[in-house]
């Protein structure tokens, strides 16, 4: 009996350390969705798992973000061993575009009174086009949120992007058991819910004016975690919020496409000038190191190659200017396709990951002033005669001092050097160096 009581009290004290270690992990989605928001959740998910966390839960207000980093996230909250309950909160936040798909994936789903989510429409398909003749009667089209027809994707692409966009919410939906007709309207006609609307259609589980209210209505419920039922137990459990990290500020700031573009302009311009004026090393290891912080931000975005293909070409004229002026042509085709390239070279029409117009005109300007200007004078530094070293005698006119044994001497820069020559010389000639071998000039007779 006393060894049946103590393997009782074992067990009780573990299943005692297990609950203390159950915390509520809250992990913060703002701003634009991208590769820095899913590293951080990413991250955020692993840690709950390993302090064996009751769950973790997503505070989600973002307007959305990249396709690639939106899949990334969901892919992790499908995976996770530890449930994740979405909440759209505080009251005036929003899910919308990708924060709609997210919110569809996690194993709850709550808002906050006063938010909304939707207008899940694919970017590539979901931007102004130029107005067209209105259809006749009859004609294809569906009615958008205000009535109006709206018009199929125009493309073989667009449709393909809309399909896609459509089974993937739809299969999250059907996973989750929540409303799938309405998410195909979200991506078709880009629709959007209130909070209490989306209860209502069953876009969404609960309502809840806080994290803490969250908690007390989520105690007891029962949830489906890689294929098995969990009882939730979320009564009295501390909220542990888990902290952007440095790492995280880190990934953010370079992967901030005005940062990565500037980046990439710098390890050029420091290749460049350390190329050209090799020995100083600080330009060299300073480019190679942006260069290399923006090939692996250009890694993680939406990169367009023609957009950066373009870039490089403009550099590359502007430096033919330099080289071998002409009138400006050169110099002026490259700094066009420097600035068309730039225009192009995020490949998304997410307004948060377009590079600035005032930035990519001053940089065109920074450009060509640099090239133009510092590599001309690096150039005509470089053509200019050596001043230092015995090697600027080459050239230089000097008079015979004195013939000695056979030996010439001649003086040069106020000092008397030994000189040789295969034409016969007198003390009243003078001659022109042609070369220096050692401390002996070779010279001939000026004509």
């Amino acid at each position: 009996m006393k060894r049946i009581s103590l393997g009782l009290m074992v067990v009780a004290l573990w299943l005692m350390v297990a609950r203390a270690g159950a915390d509520v992990w809250s992990i913060d989605i703002e701003g634009a969705i991208g590769p820095a928001t899913a590293d951080h959740l990413t991250r955020g998910l692993q840690e709950a798992s390993e302090a064996n966390a009751e769950l973790v839960l997503l505070r989600i207000d973002t307007p959305g973000g990249l396709d690639l980093s939106m899949r990334e996230m969901i892919k992790e909250v499908l995976a996770s061993d530890v449930p994740v309950v979405g909440f759209v909160a505080p009251s005036g936040a929003r899910a919308a575009s990708a924060g709609t798909y997210l919110l569809y994936a996690t194993h709850v789903a709550a808002m906050a009174p006063g938010t909304n989510l939707g207008a899940a429409t694919p970017v590539q398909i979901g931007t102004p086009r130029l107005p067209s003749l209105p259809k006749p009667e009859g004609g294809r089209g569906e009615p958008n949120a205000g009535g109006e027809s709206r018009a199929e994707p125009a493309t073989a692409m667009e449709r393909k992007i809309l399909n896609d966009a459509v089974a993937y919410i739809q299969s999250l939906a059907q996973l989750r058991e929540r409303n799938a007709q309405w998410a195909e309207k979200a991506v078709k006609q880009g629709a959007s819910l209130s909070a209490e609307d989306a209860l209502a259609a069953g876009v969404i589980d609960l309502v809840a004016d806080s994290s803490p209210a969250l908690l007390s209505r989520l105690h007891g419920r029962t949830v489906v975690v890689q294929g098995a039922e969990r009882t939730l137990h979320t009564e009295g459990l501390a909220i542990q919020r888990y902290e952007v990290d440095w790492r995280s500020e880190f990934l953010s700031i370079i992967t901030n496409p005005n940062v990565a573009y500037i980046l990439m302009l710098v390890g050029v311009y420091g290749l460049i000038i350390e190329f050209y004026n090799p020995g100083v090393g600080v330009p060299g290891v300073l480019g190679a190191v942006c260069l290399l912080l923006a090939m692996y931000a250009f890694q993680v975005l939406p990169i367009s190659y023609a957009g950066l293909g373009l870039i490089l070409l403009g550099l590359a004229l502007m430096t033919a200017e330099a080289f071998a002026p002409s009138f400006g042509i050169l110099g002026l085709g490259g700094i066009a396709a420097f600035i068309v390239g730039s225009v192009m070279l995020m490949d998304t029409q997410l307004p948060a990951y377009q590079i600035a117009l005032p930035i990519i005109l001053a940089l065109a300007v920074f450009s060509a002033g640099l090239l133009a200007v510092a590599l001309g004078l690096l150039v005509r530094a470089r053509k200019q005669a050596v001043v230092t070293g015995v090697a600027h005698l080459v050239g230089a006119i000097a008079p015979v001092e004195a013939l000695a044994d056979g030996v010439v001497w001649v003086r040069l820069d106020g000092e008397l050097w030994e000189a040789r020559s295969d034409d016969a010389l007198t003390e009243a000639d003078s001659v022109i160096v042609e070369a220096v071998d050692e401390l002996t000039l070779q010279v001939k007779k000026q004509s």
